[in-house]
């Protein structure tokens, strides 16, 4: 059996506006993080090379150390995102949706 939803109600609902008003704050804060943090890697390999060409340990330098921790910033931000998703967001739109079904069902 197919559920039919009543989208324009659930679109409506001041819930799900300040849910997807919630949610878009949220993303566009973690992209304005990532892009910001991704540009510093070229920038500081253009205008920074001095502090980049500093030894860390070994071969490793502070401009490879600072492209290698892009991959931790990108995993930390999906990581970030899902549990904040998993634990609120999602919830959040599953209780909207419920509703909704049982509205429409009546």
């Amino acid at each position: 059996m197919t559920t039919a939803y009543n989208w324009t109600a659930i679109q409506a609902d001041p819930r799900f506006q300040a849910l997807h008003a919630k949610k878009t704050r949220f993303l566009w804060t973690l992209l304005a993080f990532s892009v910001v943090y991704y540009v510093m890697l070229p920038i500081g390999a253009a205008y920074f090379q001095n502090i980049f060409k500093i030894q860390v340990w070994g071969p490793l330098n502070v401009g490879l150390v600072f492209a290698l921790s892009e991959f931790i910033v990108a995993w930390g931000v999906a990581i970030i995102y899902s549990r904040r998703a998993n634990n609120e967001f999602d919830v959040l739109a599953r209780e909207i949706v419920e509703q909704a079904h049982t509205m429409g069902s009546r």
